[in-house]
């Protein structure tokens, strides 16, 4: 599908209508370079909460603030010009109350010029996703192992197995009936994720989920192999780009070190003038 086509048709209606179709290809963004490269590839960029971990060090996504959201997501914006921009509500800034999610979200929405936000959450959040889209607010969905919840789940464990896995179908089928037009299923059983793929009328999009999902999404510096000691199993690494740079820096450092960097080409000659004696 070409940049030009993608313009013209990446709306929360055109993904919606992706259901059962070509696969919707999704990553995250933080920052305006990587949103510009992505862009050229994706249907969908997400600014994830998971910023905070992943440019800010924070332990976990529960830190990050609407202010953070809204800068990055304003970064991103500057350099998405074809697929659908999406923005995460941070945690706290949804769960109060429905009118609260929408004041928040129509801040997120004014100031960074995304087309859709995304909550955490199932039957929980039901209420509120139905507020907001009866509010012109596109939503994405969330369930599964939701990270902004991560304490309540005693850490980023598979969430659904056994019976268990009633919850999480009960978690989509909620969402999609609110008005949700789409879905991340993160970190469930094959099987489980196929069968709400299966049973709901809007698309899911994998993460640690299932190929038989409607999209899949990766955060990108995972999957770029920023991080040389962080492997989950269900990101595929398609560079090595954090030991590429280690030996890149190595190597910068060393030149310095021994005076080979700058070169006679990195530096502007030109004569002094002369000084009286």
């Amino acid at each position: 599908m070409s940049a030009t086509a993608r313009a013209k048709s990446l709306n929360p209606q055109s993904i919606l209508a992706r259901k059962g179709g070509v696969p919707i290809v999704c990553l995250t963004a933080y920052t305006t370079p990587i949103a510009r490269i992505v862009d050229a590839h994706c249907d969908l960029v997400l600014v994830g909460d998971s910023v905070g971990m992943v440019l800010h060090g924070l332990p976990s996504t529960i830190g990050v603030t609407l202010e953070m959201m809204v800068l990055h997501g304003q970064a991103v914006r500057r350099g998405v010009e074809n697929a659908l921009l999406v923005v995460d509500m941070p945690f706290g800034s949804y769960e109060e109350s429905p009118a609260q999610a929408f004041r928040n979200a129509a801040r997120v929405m004014a100031e960074t010029g995304c087309a859709a936000v995304k909550l955490e959450g199932g039957v929980s959040v039901a209420e509120t996703i139905r507020f907001l889209v009866a509010r012109g607010i596109p939503v994405v969905a969330h369930v599964g192992l939701t990270p902004q919840g991560v304490n309540a789940f005693g850490g980023y464990t598979v969430q659904g197995r056994g019976r268990d896995a009633d919850r999480v179908f009960a978690d989509a089928r909620a969402v999609a009936a609110a008005g949700a037009f789409s879905v991340v299923l993160e970190k469930v059983p094959e099987a489980l994720a196929r069968a709400i793929t299966a049973d709901i009328a809007i698309p899911t999009i994998g993460i640690g989920a299932s190929p038989a999902c409607d999209g899949q999404i990766l955060v990108v510096d995972d999957m770029l192999g920023l991080f040389t000691d962080f492997r989950p199993k269900f990101v595929r690494r398609y560079g090595e780009l954090g030991q590429a740079a280690a030996t890149a820096v190595a190597a910068y450092a060393e030149d310095v070190r021994q005076r080979r960097f700058p070169g006679p080409e990195h530096v502007f000659a030109e004569a002094l003038p002369a000084r009286p004696s």
